[in-house]
């Protein structure tokens, strides 16, 4: 049975699911960085996964940065997935912005988490249901 890491659980908004991955928002309000987590058991690195989950990660992954590069404005895209604090298997996709706290360096311990408003959470899902495909089911609110 998939649990969600307590420390993902923790430092994130979920926002829903594509077919393989929970798609997480964490909550810093400096930059649009949203984790995929794919929602499978004691997995911690890519190759752990099948040959069938390892490409929908992908195709998961290439869609939502593609869409959150055109509806974020973003500059750059930073896709990595590393685990050293959480074990767990998740992708960061994350929109830089020439002007974001932290460029040109890693948004990883730059600054002190700014945690997001209820308002830009609302505001975050509505542009994303804009542009989300159908295979994308949102958390209930």
């Amino acid at each position: 049975m998939f649990t969600l890491d307590p420390r993902l659980q923790q430092d994130t908004l979920t926002i829903g699911d594509f077919p393989l991955c929970r798609l997480l928002l964490m909550n810093d309000a400096q930059y649009p960085w949203f984790i995929l987590v794919p929602r499978r058991e004691a997995v911690s690195e890519l190759f752990q996964l099948d040959v069938a989950d390892q490409q929908q990660l992908w195709l998961e992954t290439t869609r939502l940065a593609e869409v959150l590069k055109d509806s974020f404005d973003a500059d750059k895209m930073n896709v990595a997935t590393l685990g050293n604090v959480v074990s767990q298997l998740h992708m960061h996709v994350i929109v830089r912005r020439r002007e974001d706290a932290a460029w040109p360096a890693p948004v990883w311990g730059k600054h002190p988490a700014q945690a997001y408003a209820v308002a830009q959470v609302a505001a975050i899902r509505e542009r994303l249901k804009l542009v989300l495909a159908s295979d994308f089911q949102f958390a209930e609110d």
